[in-house]
């Protein structure tokens, strides 16, 4: 009986513990919720009080971390009557508390604009001495598929297996990819094999009706973006054609530089024989011979003919013409025939008969010319 009673008193005990704290939280909604990037959310933690619960009052929402070696982040922060909403820099501006007094029983906050990095676990932690409670909900934000890049790999030709590929950058997996033809019979070849997961669709054997338009559509849980593509299968090219024009265009190209330079060389050869055949010509040519060295000479060697014919009887009558005691100079030497200076006419007729009386023999001088040579 005395045991009875005292489980009795112990029953009623842990029941007047809590029903002292007072301190619920209320709230049931979903405790994980995915939405897309851009978009807001609301995080649900309502909470009530009991008549015990005289302290302050405290609300804590914290961005749990997945690493126990970090710390939690804190975003947004309830205390003393104040809200503290900027208290978290990435969030900054996009935090903010559903209620503008929470002390009603509303701790819910709104978040807006979201992005891919506020995805996680958070908490929310309401606390009034003497009961603390809190409550966890997860975030998944989700970005949907960029728009995918459409092309084709490798030659688009009849007979070759073509690969078309469709690529989304960014956006939230698992993401699937589908191909249709939206031209002539919107049928894909019978020889395509497509992988949804990969994005690629393969057409073996390709033939002309293969071309057309295709679109890829990329989606995920939050959304879907495409792209399009046109496709033309064309004829295999003429390799022997092809081959033999090359070999032509090269062979033309050898002949032409062949020809420029073998007219360089000639005309380098042509150059150099001028050159030789002008050296030949200049050492040929003999030095010219002076004037002066001719005239005195000449001057010299009639003086002495005239001399050596001349008797002892008429040197006094040649050593009566003062022309011939001197050699002509260079300027007299070079005046013409016509301008030197004749002997007086009277002096001429009487030096001859004088020159027979005693005695003299006439002597025949050899005609000269300009430059001192007998004729």
């Amino acid at each position: 009986m005395e045991l009875s009673t005292a489980r009795f008193c112990c029953v009623l005990l842990s029941l007047f513990t809590g029903l002292a704290s007072g301190l619920e939280i209320t709230s049931t909604g979903q405790t994980s919720i995915e939405k897309a990037s851009g978009q807001s959310v609301k995080l649900d933690c309502q909470f009530t009080l009991g008549p015990e619960d005289s302290g302050p009052l405290d609300i804590e929402w914290s961005l749990l971390s997945s690493d126990n070696q970090n710390e939690d982040k804190v975003v947004i922060l309830y205390s003393g009557d104040r809200a503290y909403e900027d208290y978290y820099d990435p969030m900054k501006g996009r935090v903010h508390f559903n209620s503008a007094d929470p002390k009603n029983g509303d701790a819910s906050i709104n978040l807006a604009g979201l992005k891919s990095s506020d995805s996680g676990t958070y908490q929310c932690k309401v606390k009034k001495a003497p009961g603390i409670r809190s409550r966890k909900m997860l975030l998944i934000v989700m970005v949907k598929p960029s728009k995918p890049r459409c092309y084709a790999e490798g030659p688009t030709e009849e007979g070759k297996d073509i690969v078309l590929k469709c690529i989304a950058n960014e956006g939230t997996k698992p993401m699937q990819y589908s191909w249709e033809k939206t031209s002539d019979s919107k049928v894909l070849p019978a020889s395509a094999v497509m992988d949804p997961m990969g994005g690629t669709i393969n057409v073996r054997n390709a033939s002309a009706s293969a071309s057309g338009t295709y679109r890829c559509v990329a989606s995920n849980r939050v959304g879907t973006e495409e792209c399009i593509l046109y496709l033309n299968v064309s004829p295999p090219p003429n390799t022997p054609g092809i081959i033999a024009g090359a070999i032509i265009a090269v062979l033309l190209i050898l002949i032409i530089i062949a020809i420029i330079l073998f007219c360089c060389c000639r005309a380098r050869n042509r150059k150099k024989y001028e050159k030789e055949i002008c050296n030949e010509i200049r050492e040929d040519v003999p030095p010219p011979k002076s004037r002066v060295s001719t005239a005195r000479s000449f001057t010299v060697g009639s003086q002495r003919s005239s001399l050596g014919s001349m008797s002892p009887s008429n040197l006094h009558e040649y050593a009566l013409k003062p022309q011939y005691d001197k050699i002509p100079s260079t300027e007299e030497y070079d005046r013409p025939p016509s301008h030197a200076p004749l002997p007086p006419p009277s002096a001429a007729k009487m030096a001859v008969p004088n020159l027979s009386r005693m005695g003299a023999i006439p002597v025949m001088i050899p005609a000269q010319n300009r430059d001192g040579s007998i004729v």
